[in-house]
């Protein structure tokens, strides 16, 4: 036994028996090996790299009752601005209503409301009386004429004197001056600038009145696309973009110190979801971008929109009420480089826009320009026309319901309110764009004349009997009460 003991460890030792001799093997990568790793790795490097960012949610718009006031008080003065532009458009300031009832379309009257019943609501603006070729005895819609009372030739005449004054000029030389330098080609159609005029404060004949006067500014050239107003050669240096208009803060509060993150000034009452006010301070952090300034085509998205927005509050900084219909800037989408939906990019930028919908078309406002109760911050010299076109408004109301009581004899007058005019949404009031039917397609002539009345079908037919009908009843009426006047220097046609 002991010698075996000794003889044992000089002896080798045994191998271990394996159970499965393969696992110690090394076996080939195989494609499921391989699919696996590359999964693990891919994993890893997607948990490094930040997460794409989710698209924002369409925003939500929320109402601002003072601008929405605002806008209301534009929609009521509509029918009276556009019958002024027609009336103040010839020379002797008044027009039969045989040619004014083909221009209902332009005023925007639907086919139930008559258009002699809507001239005597404002009878401080406007006035019926015979034509000189017409018998008076026999009064109808072919010897009656719609022109201006004393007091609204007054108010064309101060405001023509208001443009021609000499700062006045030029500051609204400075305006077309801007408008041309956010363009690439440096020129603007005649037409499209007409749908802006009324809001920058420009006369409707500016063609004839204020562009002869500055020459080293501008000048028209006829081009593809019609008349158009181009910058002269050389051109003038480009003016710098318009400051802010919101009020600086006292230098000695404390809030004046320097904000250690960026703040997104809002109105009053609007909350926001933190996507979209995450996606606002993103936006607000880019470089500043001059709306005279071209981008590459290689700049992002977010470069263009920022320049799009640059856009937009330059053109609402220039206007007398900062305010303007969005119809209006969809006409020069291609001009200013704005993109195809720009009532979703005014919306998605509630720091800079509010878009109302009141009335028949949307509007939207320059937020900076307006204080909390919505008043206008800086108020513009040619704002005393409209401020004097709503007294002579509210004058005429004054008078109806005095002839309504028995002080004045009058026709029946309902006195329905100006709100009526006003729809919301889709109204039953059609609106075509304010100054596209006087430019575009030669809908009229030079004396409002040249207007076809097309094809119509047997319906159009019988409803054009039953308008002259009505309208013969309002005439009739209108005489029978003493509102028809006979003789003035103005019987000339």
């Amino acid at each position: 036994m002991a010698s075996a003991a000794s003889l044992s460890c000089f002896l080798p030792a045994s191998p271990l028996s394996l159970t499965n001799p393969r696992r110690l093997q090394p076996r080939k990568p195989t494609a499921i090996s391989l699919s696996r790793s590359l999964a693990i790795r891919c994993a890893i490097s997607a948990s490094t790299t930040p997460p794409p960012s989710r698209p924002l949610p369409p925003p939500k718009l929320v109402r601002c009752p003072p601008l929405d006031r605002h806008a209301s008080r534009a929609s009521r003065l509509r029918f009276v601005r556009k019958l002024l532009t027609l009336l103040l458009s010839k020379p002797r300031r008044f027009l039969p209503l045989r040619v004014l009832r083909r221009c209902r379309r332009y005023l925007g009257l639907p086919r139930d409301r008559p258009l002699v019943h809507m001239v005597l609501r404002y009878p401080a603006l406007f006035r019926l009386f015979h034509t000189p070729t017409s018998n008076p005895s026999s009064p109808s819609l072919s010897t009656l004429a719609v022109g201006l009372t004393p007091t609204a030739e007054s108010l064309a005449a101060d405001l023509s004197a208001l443009r021609g004054g000499a700062g006045v000029a030029t500051r609204l030389a400075g305006k077309i001056h801007r408008l041309l330098l956010m363009t690439p080609r440096r020129s603007i159609p005649v037409s499209k600038l007409a749908h802006l005029a009324p809001d920058l404060g420009l006369a409707m004949d500016f063609r004839a009145t204020l562009c002869p006067r500055h020459p080293d500014i501008f000048k028209f050239v006829h081009t593809s696309r019609g008349h158009a107003v181009q910058l002269a050669d050389p051109p003038p240096l480009p003016p710098p973009p318009l400051p802010s208009l919101r009020p600086a803060a006292p230098p000695d509060r404390l809030m004046d110190r320097p904000r250690r993150f960026f703040h997104l000034p809002l109105r009053r009452g609007l909350n926001l979801r933190r996507a979209h006010r995450d996606y606002l301070l993103r936006f607000n952090s880019l470089p500043e971008v001059s709306p005279f300034e071209q981008l590459d085509e290689s700049a992002g998205l977010e470069m263009l929109e920022r320049r799009a927005c640059a856009v937009v509050r330059e053109v609402l900084a220039m206007t007398v009420e900062k305010r303007t219909l969005v119809d209006h800037l969809t006409h020069f989408r291609k001009d200013f480089g704005l993109p195809n939906r720009l009532r979703a990019m005014l919306v998605r930028h509630p720091e800079m826009f509010y878009v109302s919908v009141k009335g028949v078309r949307h509007s939207v406002f320059l937020v900076e320009a307006f204080d909390d109760d919505g008043r206008l911050l800086v108020e513009d010299e040619m704002l005393v026309g409209r401020d004097r076109l709503e007294e002579l408004v509210l004058e005429g109301k004054r008078m109806r319901r005095a002839r309504k009581k028995g002080v004045l004899a009058f026709i029946d007058d309902s006195d329905e309110d100006d709100d009526g005019e006003e729809t919301d949404g889709d109204g039953s009031l059609e609106l075509e764009d304010e100054f596209g039917d006087l430019f575009e397609d030669g809908a009229f002539g030079e004396d409002w004349e040249e207007v076809s009345n097309g094809d119509g079908s047997q319906g159009d037919d019988q409803y054009d009997a039953e308008s002259d009908a009505v309208e013969e009843f309002w005439v009739k009426k209108a005489v029978a009460e003493g509102l028809v006047y006979s003789g003035s220097k103005q019987d000339v046609w």
